[in-house]
């Protein structure tokens, strides 16, 4: 049965319990379903483990399960697959990409290399495991500043693919990098006009802003970090109202942490949904129900190209801080 099918039951009086029927099909094949805090939150709510990509490539790193579905874009799923080798990788929906990744395409980053081969690539999780295999060290937004600042001073840096992330990075640790031009398209979006007019209208509301955020917004924002980062931001401070910039599912897992607190999101330049990533919305609980039944769609990689890539993902592993625990999703 196809997903138009299984919609054809749910609407002819004959409604599928997915949430049930996930649950059963994760104990019968040992199955763990990995989610981002950008998902949906129906997805978020199924999910075992919840977190951004440091957390959830940890996750995915130490899992006991046979099979890991992985529900975020389809580079986290990849990573996921280069961590675990022996291991069933599914994703709900493959065509779940990233723009940045699009924006750095593996030839490309490999002219960019050569171009400077004296320079030491430090590369955003955010893109594709070719791109992952010609790179020193990957890094996350929660571990990216960590990371640079263990590479020798007289080493100079290249920095990929998102030059937002990586100008706030050269602010923050004072180290001079060569940037990737790419960028995220959802904080990108962010308009700092509606945004001023938003803490207009509640003055007392924090600006909280992902580093992927372009500079005018990062330079209005009352606190700047990774999606972990401003979760534990407003489950640990005293205010009482915040605007967040960053893609608006994550305000599911504040509200439930927080419900006496009011999350507000952030608007962006046009007028319609652009604060809510279009790829990570492909994933949909139906396509996770029929992963897990079916089997697919799979990711399967070259043995070759996953060794390749698995080298700078330990290296960002045993270069990481302290691991922030990713959160176990509670339905």
């Amino acid at each position: 049965m196809g997903l138009g099918s299984l919609l054809e039951r749910r609407t002819a009086g004959t409604p599928l319990d997915l949430f049930g029927a996930i649950d059963d099909l994760k104990r019968r094949k040992n199955a763990v379903i990995l989610a981002h805090y950008y998902q949906d939150p129906d997805i978020q709510d199924v999910a075992d483990v919840l977190g951004d990509s440091l957390a959830l490539a940890r996750a995915a790193k130490k899992t006991a399960a046979d099979v890991i579905v992985f529900c975020g874009v389809h580079f986290m799923a990849e990573t996921a697959k280069i961590l675990n080798p022996d291991r069933q990788v599914l994703i709900p929906d493959p065509a779940a990409g990233c723009s940045l990744a699009d924006d750095c395409p593996g030839p490309a980053f490999e002219a960019f290399r050569k171009a400077h081969p004296d320079h030491y690539a430090v590369t955003y999780i955010n893109c594709t495991a070719e791109v992952k295999a010609q790179s020193d060290v990957i890094c996350t937004s929660s571990n990216a500043e960590s990371i640079i600042r263990q590479i020798p001073s007289n080493r100079p840096i290249l920095f990929s693919p998102d030059r937002n992330l990586g100008r706030y990075l050269i602010r923050k640790t004072g180290r001079p990098m060569l940037l990737w031009d790419g960028s995220c398209i959802v904080h990108e979006a962010f308009s700092l006009q509606k945004i001023r007019g938003l803490k207009s209208a509640h003055p007392g509301a924090k600006l909280l802003a992902h580093p992927e955020c372009e500079e005018p917004v990062l330079a209005l924002a009352d606190y700047i970090g990774s999606t972990t980062g401003i979760l534990k931001y407003v489950s640990t401070h005293a205010d009482r109202s915040f605007i967040v910039a960053t893609e608006t599912h994550i305000i599911h897992q504040m509200k439930k942490a927080c419900p006496d607190k009011e999350f507000i999101a952030a608007p962006s330049a046009a007028d319609c949904n652009c604060n809510l990533c279009p790829h990570m919305a492909l994933n949909t609980l139906e396509k996770v129900y029929l992963c897990l039944r079916d089997g697919r769609p799979e990711i399967v990689m070259d043995e070759g190209l996953r060794l390749r890539a698995l080298n700078p993902l330990e290296r960002m592993l045993e270069m990481s801080p302290a691991a922030v625990p990713a959160t176990a999703a509670a339905a």
